[in-house]
């Protein structure tokens, strides 16, 4: 059996209304503040993730460069370094004469 009371029928209706509107309220607010955070993030100079991976490959790169160019560099060393020795001569005093 329902009611025939308008005036409970007009406050539900209201309720009603009054929710629905708190969840748009609340939708707004939630977009307004991804938005200002989003804003935020762009001015603060952060780096994506994308960017982030693409450097962090470089610089492992350049690592791996880095040591194998060392390793060729004390190989070359090695190898100049005993002949070097035998080839240096005593620098000759100043005024002498070639021979």
């Amino acid at each position: 059996m329902q009611s025939e009371n308008k005036l409970f029928d007009d406050f539900v209706k209201m309720v009603n209304g009054v929710a629905g509107t708190m969840a748009g309220v609340g939708r707004e607010a939630e977009a307004s503040v991804r938005e200002k955070a989003r804003e935020w993030m762009a001015g603060a100079d952060f780096v994506g993730r994308d960017e982030f991976e693409a450097v962090k490959a470089m610089a492992a790169a350049a690592r791996d460069e880095n040591e194998a160019l060392k390793a060729r560099i004390a190989a070359l060393e090695a190898k100049a370094t005993p002949a070097a020795a035998s080839t240096k001569r005593a620098p000759r005093p100043k005024g002498s004469p070639e021979a």
